[in-house]
């Protein structure tokens, strides 16, 4: 697992706080984000599991302090392992504002 967004993506958007109980059924199940998407998943209490499905499986115990990097298109679940809040960021390339070409 990368530990470390790339330094040209920046975050667009983020979801509500989830607990154990609200969590989404479909961050549960096997779902990846789309090309070009980066998520941080930021767990503020307990322990989420993260899993990576593909290419090779691995599992990840995130906890506050230690987020979890999801690279894009890279299918990935997630568990809770108790009471657990979190939310996650999502980041893409930033268009470069300061470029009067683009």
């Amino acid at each position: 697992m990368k530990t470390q967004l790339p330094a040209d993506v920046r975050p667009y958007r983020r979801t509500p706080e989830f607990t154990e109980a609200t969590i989404p059924a479909g961050l549960l199940r096997h779902h990846s984000t789309k090309p070009g998407v980066w998520a941080m998943i930021h767990v503020l209490e307990g322990t989420l599991e993260y899993r990576i499905l593909e290419p090779v499986e691995e599992r990840h115990l995130l906890t506050p302090g230690h987020p979890g990097v999801v690279e894009p298109t890279v299918p990935h679940e997630v568990a809770p392992l108790g009471p657990v809040r979190f939310y996650v960021e999502f980041h893409a390339v930033a268009p470069d504002v300061g470029d009067p070409h683009g």
